[in-house]
């Protein structure tokens, strides 16, 4: 007589995944490799720092030239090596303001803000991490081209009306204002496209703002537009980094304010078209 046995059989065992959990920090990672996966990013983000330099430069040894000559145009007469330095802001504006729009509606034209929304279902976390890593980056190229084109700027007009050093009073605000600006107009750029979620239009619009209004604002009567230019983007922001001011023109202080308060409106329009309409 056999006798059966029965052996229990040990219950197989799977590896252990690690959990994955959506975090802050890993969706700016996400973002910051994703942004620098694209060949458009170093390509405008050295346009925009080209055009700050070079036309910084380009205008300081122009005012160079009219001082020696005795032939100083009016437009360069009240000039400062900072103002003469920064004449390329409104130049690089352009380029970093496209690429944050770029960054944003880029992934609604090729369908990958699907698979991005896929792995961050909140939705939120993808814009405020899209803004924020851009906005850095434009602020440390805007604020590295005004430094470099002040300090080669400075040598050219050296012995001039026109020459400041670091040391003068307004000079590093000056600078440290114009690269805050860059980088808001990248946040202001990247909040467009996620608005609009059309390239096209996105850049459309910031072109809109930041240059033409300025112009069709001055057909106005004069009342009127002492009453809204201060208070347009641009102008605003030029109030940031400006040296001197007078009554038509905003404080430091309060152009940052009023710039940030359009940065605001721009981020909380997007955020809101994110949340409620689909993709």
């Amino acid at each position: 007589m056999s006798t059966l046995t029965a052996t229990a059989e040990e219950p197989r065992t799977t590896p252990d995944r690690p959990a994955y959990r959506v975090t802050g920090r890993r969706v700016l990672s996400s973002e910051w490799a994703k942004l620098w996966s694209l060949r458009s990013t170093w390509i405008t983000l050295g346009l925009g720092l080209l055009f700050l330099v070079a036309f910084g430069l380009i205008a300081s040894s122009r005012y160079k030239s009219g001082i020696d000559s005795g032939n100083l145009d009016r437009d360069f007469a009240a000039s400062t090596s900072v103002s003469l330095s920064l004449f390329g802001t409104n130049f690089a504006q352009l380029a970093l303001g496209v690429l944050g729009v770029l960054v944003t509606a880029g992934e609604y034209s090729t369908g990958m803000i699907r698979s991005t929304l896929a792995a961050v279902p909140r939705r939120l976390p993808v814009l405020w991490s899209k803004a924020a890593v851009f906005g850095l980056v434009a602020l440390v190229v805007g604020t590295l081209g005004a430094f470099v084109t002040f300090l080669i700027g400075s040598g050219i007009v050296s012995g001039t009306p026109a020459a400041m050093s670091l040391s003068h009073a307004g000079v590093v605000r000056s600078l440290l204002g114009a690269g805050l600006y860059l980088g808001l107009v990248g946040v202001i750029g990247a909040a467009l496209g996620a608005l609009l979620r059309s390239v096209a239009g996105g850049i459309s619009v910031l072109v809109a703002t930041l240059m033409l209004i300025p112009g069709l604002i001055s057909l106005l009567p004069s009342s009127w537009q002492d009453d809204i230019s201060p208070y347009l983007p641009s102008n605003a922001g030029q109030a940031m980094f400006a040296l001197t001011h007078d009554s038509t023109t905003l404080s430091p202080g309060t152009g940052l304010l009023v710039f940030l308060c359009w940065t605001a409106l721009a981020l909380g329009g997007a955020a809101y078209r994110l949340v409620r309409s689909d993709v």
